[in-house]
C-alpha cells in the first residue's frame, strides 16, 4: 500500500497522456496537483475524476515555457499544499507538459526551435530546479521523453533533440540529487493515439497503420499504456529504479 498524503505534481495534466497519468496516480492512492495551460474546463473534469476515486486534486494554471512565471507558480503551489493537504511539500514531480512540432530540419524556423527549447528543455530544467525546496527528500522526478529520441522519423528534429537533452539532464538529476534520496527517471512513449500534434497518430489511418507495422506488438499505443508506468515509478516498489530511460512503445523499430 502507498503512504497516505503523498502528492504528485503533474504538468500538462488536463488531457491526453497527462490526464491518464493523473488518474493512474490517483488509483495508486496519491493526491495530485495538475497543471493546465488554457483548458481550465478540461482540468476541472480531471479534478472531479480524481475526487471520484477518493483522492484530492487541484488544477493550477501554468505556461511551462515561461520560466519567468515559475516563482509565482511555486508560491501558489506552496499555498495550495498547505490549504488543501495540510503540508508544506510534495513528493513527485512529473514533467509532462508539451506541444508537438512536425517540420523538416531544413524548414524549421528559429521561432519554432525556441518554442521547442522553452517548452521541452529550458522549462523542464528550471521548473525542476525551482521545485527543489518544495520536493520531499526521498521523492521522485519523472521526465517524459519520446521514442523519437532513440529512432529518427523525418520531421521531428527539433522536438526530439530537446527530448534528448532532457534524457541527459535526467541522469544528472539522479547523480546530483541522490544524496537527498530523490530518484530521476525518463518515460519515453512511442506513437500514442491522443490529440497530441493535432491527433495525427489517432486520426490519420494511413499513419496509424504504418506505425503499427513497425511495432512488435502490432498496434500503436493508447494513453492507458503509459499512465500506469508513471504511477508505478512513484511507488515504493520502484524505489531502486534510478537514472533509467524506460521506453514504452510496444517495441517500435526494433
Amino acid at each position: 500500500m502507498v503512504t497516505e498524503n503523498k502528492i504528485a505534481l503533474v504538468t500538462g495534466g488536463s488531457r491526453g497522456l497527462g490526464k491518464n497519468m493523473v488518474l493512474a496516480l490517483a488509483e495508486k492512492g496519491f493526491h495530485v496537483l495538475l497543471t493546465y495551460n488554457s483548458r481550465q474546463d478540461d482540468a476541472q473534469e480531471v479534478v472531479a475524476a480524481v475526487e471520484a476515486l477518493g483522492q484530492k486534486a487541484v488544477a493550477l494554471q501554468l505556461d511551462s515555457s515561461h520560466v519567468g512565471s515559475f516563482d509565482a507558480f511555486y508560491e501558489q503551489v506552496s499555498r495550495t499544499v498547505q490549504e488543501t493537504f495540510q503540508t508544506d511539500r510534495f513528493d513527485f514531480l512529473i514533467n509532462n507538459a508539451g506541444t508537438a512540432l512536425h517540420a523538416s530540419f531544413a524548414e524549421t524556423t528559429e521561432a519554432q526551435f525556441d518554442e521547442m527549447m522553452n517548452i521541452h528543455f529550458k522549462g523542464v530544467f528550471f521548473l525542476t530546479q525551482k521545485a527543489l525546496p518544495l520536493l520531499n527528500d526521498g521523492g521522485r522526478i519523472i521526465n517524459i521523453s519520446t521514442g523519437l529520441a532513440r529512432f529518427s522519423v523525418p520531421g521531428s528534429s527539433a522536438y526530439a533533440s530537446m527530448k534528448g537533452g532532457v534524457e541527459v539532464f535526467t541522469r544528472y538529476l539522479a547523480k546530483e540529487l541522490g544524496a537527498r534520496g530523490i530518484t530521476a527517471n525518463v518515460v519515453a512513449p512511442g506513437a500514442i493515439e491522443t490529440d497530441f500534434g493535432g491527433g495525427r497518430v489517432r486520426d490519420n489511418q494511413q499513419m496509424n497503420s504504418q506505425l503499427a507495422s513497425v511495432t512488435a506488438l502490432g498496434r500503436v499505443g493508447v494513453p492507458d499504456d503509459i499512465g500506469g508506468i508513471v504511477a508505478f515509478l512513484c511507488t515504493e516498489e520502484a524505489r531502486w529504479i534510478n537514472a533509467q530511460r524506460i521506453e514504452a512503445s510496444g517495441g517500435m523499430f526494433l
